[in-house]
């Protein structure tokens, strides 16, 4: 097995090759679109190992079957072009994508939950598409951030990083994003980031100073091509400290000499660690080549860190060429970004502690992944309210249907429900394929569910003939459009449990309390005290529980608080 897998490095000598068993060829070889002048001979690249084929929970995804057929049109919104443009895959029927992952010293917040949700979408859409997906998403654990974190508590930096890499996993299953193919960590890639900074150094891009090793920025005279900025507007001093022995104020480091007390390795300009940039050109070579399809991240990452990784990448080889940049919006918190840098953040954890993760999930789809989104407790709610309207809906009819499915014949579905049925299909296929827009696609299944609520709660509906057929019909392929966004529950009875369990916490209720409310409004309504009986509405309501009354009697579900639906009033 060694030997094969250094056989797939023996195009670029310089590169350690990544012991990742089990993983096949692949080679990207387009040509590079954007040329730099050359210092000394051509630039040796190396070929990547893939890690397509051999990982499950990637591959294995269900799709949606034969539900939504069609072409595999998607137009994408380039960073680079700064406009949509048709995807095309470098290898037919193959993709490489290579997403920036988390700094690994606190946990998550929901920024970086957007920035995930958004490319697992993307994932779950190329899976759709049927592509196989070559998916790496890394781990940055080696930082300044990291090690100020873990001198405050007293932990080896090393250590505390995987310990909230493990946390980032765990929130990333919550929100049900599938695992990338691989999770490569900086400090597993040493090796192969001293081999690329010596590459960068030997074709004249790079300079030593007393252990430390910078980028010459002003060798590329297209740099900024990705954010439009020019040289001479990238100041000093304004994200890092002015250092007078850098040939230009914006040269940034390739490899830092270790400080007293920080992880170190050795190199051949002694001990020290990579700079930031450098570790996202090494570890996206090391598994998808230096040619491949999609870069992403979210928007901050624009400046400075992917406009350095394709000056970097470059300068390591001359066939370097990322197809399509994408970038995602900010989560704001009264229109100014989300951050930790800024203390105006809410983790991951905190906020599925009071709402259900595929709640967060849905308020993140619920605006185009490249606008910003505003939090807040109202949208939030919205997101929770929707998302239980959809599964106590499924839930109706998966109970109506009960065993009758089985029974069912091919071609009884009525025409009226096929042609809601094709409307809808039709519509997902547009939306998603118009650069992912999710807004529209979660519209659209209104009319489905409305359909659905139709044929099972109104007298006309349930004498609809073939009324099943056009139920599980209904039912399978909003259930199909909920697997490919990864809004599908394992249960919609447990889901809507979990939902009404988040709105009692919220609410600051036990259930008990909320079904004693109940009776003693029945009670109310019984004695025609009907004042009484709409003021424990109105109380519950306050706080998110909405009553729902019938013919089999009153049950509650969750809602937006009346105190944040109305406006607010002015004095």
């Amino acid at each position: 097995m060694a030997s094969s897998v250094l056989n797939l490095f023996k195009s670029c000598r310089h590169f350690t090759p990544i012991r990742f068993p089990s993983l096949p060829r692949s080679q990207f070889t387009s040509r590079l679109r954007i040329q730099f002048p050359l210092r000394s001979e051509s630039r040796r690249c190396f070929t990547a190992l893939s890690s397509s084929s051999s990982h499950p929970s990637i591959n294995s995804i269900t799709d949606g079957g034969d539900s939504f057929p069609g072409g595999k049109e998607l137009w994408l919104h380039n960073t680079m072009s700064r406009k949509k443009e048709l995807f095309k895959p470098k290898v037919e029927g193959k993709v490489g994508m290579y997403v920036c992952g988390v700094t690994a010293y606190d946990l998550s917040h929901i920024g970086h939950a957007r920035v995930y949700v958004t490319f697992d979408v993307l994932l779950r859409y190329l899976k759709h598409l049927r592509y196989e997906v070559s998916y790496v998403r890394n781990f940055t654990d080696v930082d300044d951030k990291i090690i100020a974190r873990a001198n405050e508590l007293g932990e080896d930096p090393i250590s505390l990083s995987r310990r909230f890499c493990e946390e980032f996993k765990r929130d990333m299953e919550q929100l049900q994003c599938l695992d990338p193919s691989v999770q490569p960590r900086v400090s597993d890639h040493i090796p192969q980031i001293i081999d690329l900074i010596k590459q960068i150094i030997d074709n004249g891009y790079a300079y030593e100073v007393d252990g430390d090793v910078y980028f010459s920025v002003d060798k590329l005279p297209t740099y900024g091509i990705l954010s439009g900025r020019k040289l001479e507007d990238n100041r000093a001093g304004e994200r890092v400290a002015v250092d007078t022995r850098k040939k230009h104020p914006a040269d940034f480091a390739l490899w830092k000499t270790a400080k007293e007390g920080e992880p170190f390795w050795e190199s051949p300009w002694g001990r020290g660690r990579p700079g930031w940039h450098i570790e996202c050109s090494a570890m996206s070579a090391a598994y998808l080549g230096y040619s491949f399809d999609i870069h992403g991240g979210g928007m901050d990452l624009v400046f400075p860190h992917h406009e350095n990784e394709i000056a970097q990448s470059c300068a390591a080889c001359d066939t370097s060429d990322i197809s399509y940049w994408i970038h995602n919006g900010f989560v704001t918190v009264d229109s100014e970004k989300m951050s930790k840098s800024l203390g105006n953040f809410f983790t991951i954890r905190q906020v599925i502690d009071l709402y259900h993760p595929l709640a967060l999930r849905l308020f993140l789809m619920g605006t185009h992944y490249r606008s910003p989104i505003n939090y807040s407790d109202f949208l939030l709610e919205s997101a929770s309210e929707r998302i239980f309207y959809i599964y106590q809906t499924l839930h109706d009819c998966e109970s109506v249907l009960g065993e009758k499915v089985s029974t069912f014949e091919n071609g009884s579905v009525p025409s009226d429900t096929l042609t809601s049925i094709n409307t809808f299909r039709s519509e997902f296929i547009a939306s998603m394929s118009d650069d992912l827009l999710t807004p529209a696609t979660l519209a659209a299944m209104s009319e489905p569910l409305k359909a659905i609520n139709d044929l099972i709660h109104t007298r006309k509906g349930k004498k609809q003939p073939r009324r099943e057929e056009s139920l599980k019909a209904l039912e399978t392929t909003i259930r199909d459009v909920l697997t490919i966004l990864g809004l599908m529950p394992t249960s919609y009875s447990e889901v809507l449990q979990q939902l009404k369990e988040k709105a009692l916490k919220r609410a600051g209720l036990e259930e008990e309390h909320v079904l004693q409310r109940v009776q003693e409004r029945t009670d109310a309504r019984n004695n025609k005290e009907y004042e009484r009986s709409d003021a424990i509405r109105k109380e519950l309501a306050n706080v998110g529980i909405a009553l729902m009354d019938s013919p089999e009697g009153t049950t509650w579900r969750p809602a937006i608080p009346l105190a944040l639906q109305e406006p607010a009033t002015t004095t």
